[in-house]
């Protein structure tokens, strides 16, 4: 299992989570390791533009949204060069991407199915640290889970 299944598995559930993916898929949005915080999504709110973790024809993928059909609820899922993967459901988009190295993420605000949680996991934001460390064991140190 990958760093993205591995996040996806936690955000299905409801967690916060941030990560550093690797690739240069959507650059100049997201680089290669930078960190992002993704927080569950209420679908029915993605727009054209939106980064989400969702899952295509098997695959975990940290891409964006492309088109969407809210009468057959699902989206269409392509990286940042043109390269579509195709539509999925809305049961299989996870989470939007709230924030990219500490800088929000533009209309990603009143996505969240917790909608109005500025900062999402423990020490990305004003307050105390997020005392659970890098889950190293899962996901080479790249994931850290938020509660």
């Amino acid at each position: 299992m990958g760093m993205l299944d591995a996040a996806a598995r936690r955000v299905a559930a409801g967690a916060a989570v941030e990560l550093r993916p690797s690739g240069s898929s959507i650059v100049p949005l997201i680089r290669s390791r930078q960190r992002v915080i993704v927080a569950p999504v209420d679908p029915a709110k993605l727009e054209v533009g939106d980064i989400v973790l969702a899952r295509v024809a098997g695959t975990v993928y940290l891409h964006l949204v492309s088109a969407v059909d809210q009468a057959r609820k699902r989206v269409q899922i392509s990286n940042n060069h043109g390269r579509v993967n195709g539509w999925t459901s809305h049961d299989r988009v996870f989470g939007i991407c709230l924030a990219v190295d500490g800088a929000p993420r533009p209309g990603a605000d009143g996505k969240t199915v917790a909608a109005g949680a500025e900062y999402p996991c423990p020490g990305s934001g004003p307050g105390p640290r997020n005392p659970r460390p890098y889950d190293s064991a899962r996901s080479g140190g790249a994931i850290r889970l938020c509660p």
